[in-house]
C-alpha cells in the first residue's frame, strides 16, 4: 500500500522511497534474496544506515539504488519490480539515457553496426589497444568483451531457407526468436528450427522486434511499448491463423508470458469478459485448478487492483490472448514427448554436462522439460546444477564496468557449484547466462536445442554410415 501511495506522488525520488519504506517494514528479502541479488542488499544497508545515523537517503543513493534491479522474478513481491520500473522510466525521461547503455540495449542496431564490419569488429576486439578503445566507447569492465557478431544473423538466414512466411496448411508454430539467438547466437536459432522440423512441426519465422525487456529493465518505457506494439501484432495473426508461439529464449517468453499479463485482469475489459459484478473483482485462482476464479469486494480492493502497470496503455485482452499462446520451446517439445510425437532417433553422446535452469526459466513454472528431453540421448550425463541460484548477469547488467565486480560476486556461488562437478560442457537456455559463463568459467555452452540438434545429426550420420551411404 505504501509503495503504491508513494507510486501514485509522481516523482522518481518518492517513488523509490516507496519501495525502501514498504520492504523494511516486511524485511522479508533480507535473508531471502541476499545471495542472488544485489538490490535487496543494498537497500537494506541504506535503510539499516539511516536508523543507524539519522542521516535520511539521499536523492543520489536512491537515485543508484534504482539501477540494480535487473527484473531476474525471483523476489515474491510484484509490485516492488514494477514501481522500480516506473522510477527508472522517470528518470529516464529526465535525464535520457547514456549512449552507451543505448548501444548495449539495442542489440538488432549492435549487431548492425559491428556486422557491417565485422573483420574489423573483431580485429580491434583482438587488439589490446582497439579492445580498450571499443570497451571504453561501451563503458565496459576492461576484462569483458562484446560478443563476436556472425557474418550471417539468423534472420538472414531464415530469409534464405524460405522460412519468413506461414505456409498454408496445418497447424504451425511461429518461432520468436529474440535477439541473442537472432543476432549474438544464430546456431540456437537453427538448431531450433532443426530440432521442431525433425521432430515433424512446421516452422515459420514472423515479423518481430525486440521483445522489449532490455529497454524495460533500463526505463526506456516507449521504446518498450513500441517493440511489444508491433510484436503484438504480428505475433497474434499468427495466434488467430491457428498456431503456437514457441520462444527459445526464457527471458523473451518471462516478459511475453508474465510481465505483459501482469495485472490485465484488474482492466475493466477482463472483468466484463467474466462477468463480474457491480461490487466484484474476479480474478483466475489457478491454485484451485484451471478455469477456477476468486471474487474479491470492489469496494474493499478497487484502489489497489488496478491495470495500472507499465503495460496499461496495451488493450488487455489482446495482452491475455498473447500470453496464453507463447510456449518455451523445451516446453513444447516435452508435450509432443508426452504425446507419443517425439522423434526418437538421437545418436550416443558420451560426454558429462550440467545443466543451468536460468532465472526467468524457472519463473516460467514449467519445470525443466529440457532435463527430460536430454535424457533421451544415450550416454549423455546431465546433471542439473544452480538450484535457486543466479549467475548474475541480469541481462546487460554484468557488462557495465560499475557492476562488473557485483555480477560476479552474485554468481560465485554457482561457478563454484558448477566447477564441483568439473563437467565437459555447461548446458542453459539463457544466453545472457552463457556469456556470463564464457567470461567466468573455462567450460564450453550451449544451449539444450544445440544438444538435441548435435545427437539428432550423429544419429542421421550414423544411419548413413550403416547404410554405406
Amino acid at each position: 500500500m505504501v509503495a503504491d501511495n508513494m507510486a501514485e506522488s509522481g516523482t522518481p525520488q518518492r517513488i523509490i522511497r516507496g519501495v525502501v519504506d514498504l520492504c523494511a517494514d516486511c524485511d522479508t528479502c533480507r535473508t531471502l534474496m541476499d545471495l542472488e541479488c544485489v538490490f535487496f542488499p543494498e537497500l537494506y544497508r541504506l535503510w539499516d544506515r539511516e536508523k543507524e545515523t539519522g542521516i535520511a537517503i539521499d536523492d543520489a543513493r536512491l537515485r543508484g539504488l534504482v539501477e540494480l534491479c535487473t527484473l531476474c522474478g525471483l523476489c515474491p513481491c510484484p509490485r516492488v519490480p514494477a514501481d522500480i520500473m516506473k522510477a527508472k522510466s522517470l528518470y529516464v525521461k529526465s535525464e535520457g539515457l547514456p549512449p552507451a547503455v543505448r548501444l548495449l540495449t539495442d542489440v538488432p542496431r549492435l549487431a548492425r553496426i559491428c556486422g557491417s564490419f565485422p573483420r574489423l569488429v573483431n580485429a580491434m576486439q583482438k587488439s589490446s589497444l582497439g579492445g580498450a578503445l571499443l570497451r571504453k566507447a561501451c563503458r565496459l569492465h576492461p576484462e569483458r568483451q562484446l560478443p563476436v557478431f556472425p557474418k550471417e544473423s539468423f534472420f538472414r538466414w531464415a530469409a534464405r531457407q524460405g522460412l519468413t512466411g506461414r505456409k498454408k496448411g496445418a497447424r504451425q508454430v511461429a518461432y520468436f526468436a529474440g535477439c541473442t539467438a537472432g543476432y549474438l547466437f544464430p546456431q540456437v536459432g537453427r538448431a531450433v528450427v532443426e530440432v521442431l522440423q525433425r521432430n515433424g512441426v512446421a516452422v515459420y519465422v514472423p515479423q518481430q522486434q525486440c521483445c522489449g525487456m532490455p529497454h524495460l529493465v533500463e526505463g526506456e518505457i516507449d521504446a518498450a511499448l513500441q517493440r511489444t506494439r508491433y510484436n503484438m501484432d504480428s505475433l497474434l495473426l499468427a495466434i488467430e491463423a491457428g498456431d503456437d508461439v514457441v520462444c527459445s529464449c526464457p527471458t523473451c517468453g518471462y516478459y511475453l508470458r508474465t510481465l505483459l499479463k501482469e495485472r490485465a485482469h484488474y482492466s475493466e475489459a477482463y472483468q466484463q469478459s467474466v462477468h463480474a459484478g457491480e461490487d466484484e473483482i474476479v480474478v483466475p485462482n489457478p491454485s484451485q485448478g484451471a478455469g477456477k476464479f476468486r471474487v474479491l469486494r470492489k469496494a474493499t480492493y478497487q484502489r489497489i487492483l488496478k491495470d495500472d502497470g507499465c503495460f496499461s496503455s496495451l488493450p488487455a485482452m489482446r495482452r491475455l490472448r498473447l500470453s496464453e499462446q507463447v510456449f518455451d520451446a523445451g516446453e513444447y517439445l516435452a508435450r509432443l514427448h508426452v504425446e507419443g510425437r517425439f522423434d526418437g532417433g538421437l545418436a550416443a553422446v558420451n560426454r558429462r554436462m550440467v545443466y543451468f535452469a536460468p532465472c526467468h526459466q524457472r519463473e516460467l513454472q514449467i519445470g525443466r522439460p529440457y532435463l527430460e528431453l536430454m535424457a533421451q540421448i544415450p550416454g549423455l550425463a546431465v546433471e542439473p546444477v544452480g538450484g535457486e541460484s543466479c549467475c548474475g548477469m541480469g541481462g546487460n547488467f554484468g557488462m557495465k564496468a560499475r557492476f562488473h565486480d557485483k555480477s560476479l560476486a552474485v554468481g560465485q556461488g554457482l561457478f563454484a557449484k558448477i566447477e564441483g562437478e568439473a563437467p565437459e560442457a555447461i548446458v542453459t537456455d539463457c544466453m545472457s547466462c552463457r556469456l556470463q559463463f564464457r567470461h567466468a568459467l573455462p567450460y564450453p555452452v550451449f544451449h539444450p536445442m544445440e544438444v538435441l540438434a548435435d545427437a539428432y545429426r550423429a544419429g542421421d550420420a550414423g544411419a548413413a554410415a550403416a547404410a554405406g551411404l
